[in-house]
């Protein structure tokens, strides 16, 4: 197609879904935004779900990212900053839509393929650590650095990160640091390391193959071009981690950290005092309550009640401002000390909310 011609047919849409041989595919298409998810792309692979699952020429699910950055930077955080100023609802009705999904996800019937190449961040976390099949790279940048923004690990990351070896789920979330493929595969969000230049040849075999294709045969395709690494470098970090972060109480780990004078316990100190006090203490919360869980779900449910509580927070607001709206990097979070956090503060996150309950349709 000639430039001209592609002017006339007006832009890509933001969410490609097509079928590919035995492939429907899913493509996330911000690529200059890192393909970060808004509302009509979550409703649009929903749509795109219920044509693949009920499509019999369809025996997999492939998600991938536009463009060579990364799979997704997360949601479109600009959006709700603006709405929680005017207290509206579209984080009431975005995070509604985005978790129901997240769990249809993890259940889908058909093998579902994730690319998690680049960056993976937030909500781009939702869309692809639930899935059947979760293929990085040595591209991968995944994060959920929630709680820099005054929030918490959401999207299904409560019940992911808590079932990471050990204390490295609560490392991850409380610091927000970053994941490469290995590391990502020890903490048990994603199964193979795939060299990103064997993507393409890894693509074009899951295409090609037939429709009612089964999660081993999928798994087979994937491990013949998987480089078997099982773990990065946080794994030799454990013992030390399972140390510092194994407390039930913010202020513990902190002072965990405090009496070790190595580098990394410094660094690591120095890290989480960045983060939003308010936010740390919900995230820690919210983490112990997951490892006692029976199900995704009911770690949607917990996260929605503290999301409606977040997006009503002024935290959420000053974390987005200094990181997004201004940058000047310096949030003045309310209040500003851990030790300031109250259980009244607390109460309101982990309150049941009535008619606005997260509901699941368990026809899908």
């Amino acid at each position: 197609m000639t430039a001209q011609a592609a002017s006339r047919a007006g832009p890509e849409p933001d969410l490609i879904a097509r079928r590919e041989g035995a492939a429907g595919v899913i493509r996330l298409n911000r690529p200059k935004a890192i393909n970060a998810v808004t509302l009509p792309m979550f409703r649009d692979i929903d749509k795109a779900l219920d044509q693949f699952e009920a499509d019999p020429a369809v025996g997999l699910i492939l998600l991938e990212g536009a463009g060579d950055r990364g799979l997704c930077a997360g949601g479109d955080i600009r959006e709700l900053y603006e709405s929680s100023k005017v207290k509206g609802d579209l984080g009431k009705i975005l995070w509604r839509e985005e978790y129901i999904l997240n769990a249809r996800i993890a259940k889908f019937p058909k093998p579902y393929v994730s690319f998690m190449d680049g960056i993976v961040m937030g909500g781009g976390v939702g869309l692809s650590a639930h899935s059947s099949h979760r293929v990085v790279t040595e591209r991968t940048k995944l994060a959920m650095p929630e709680v820099g923004l005054g929030f918490f690990p959401d999207v299904g990351g409560t019940w992911l990160l808590s079932r990471s070896p050990g204390e490295i789920g609560t490392y991850f979330g409380l610091t927000g640091r970053t994941m490469n493929g290995p590391d990502a595969v020890y903490a048990r969000f994603a199964d193979a390391v795939v060299p990103s230049g064997k993507l393409a040849a890894l693509r074009e075999t899951l295409v090609d193959l037939r429709a009612g294709v089964s999660a081993a045969d999928v798994k087979a395709a994937i491990d013949g071009f998987a480089t078997g690494e099982t773990s990065g470098p946080v794994a030799a970090l454990q013992p030390q981690i399972d140390r510092w972060f194994a407390h039930d109480r913010m202020a513990d780990i902190i002072a965990a950290l405090q009496r070790d004078t190595s580098e990394l316990a410094q660094s690591t100190l120095k890290t989480l005092n960045e983060k939003s006090p308010r936010g740390m203490v919900v995230a820690l919360r919210l983490l112990r309550l997951a490892r006692g869980s029976s199900s995704l779900e009911q770690c949607l449910v917990r996260e929605y009640r503290a999301a409606l509580e977040v997006f009503r927070s002024d935290d959420f607001r000053e974390g987005v401002r200094a990181a997004v709206i201004d940058k000047d990097r310096n949030p003045r979070w309310s209040p500003p000390r851990i030790e300031d956090v109250t259980p009244e503060m607390l109460a309101p996150y982990f309150a049941e909310i009535g008619a606005d309950e997260l509901k699941f349709d368990q026809s899908k």
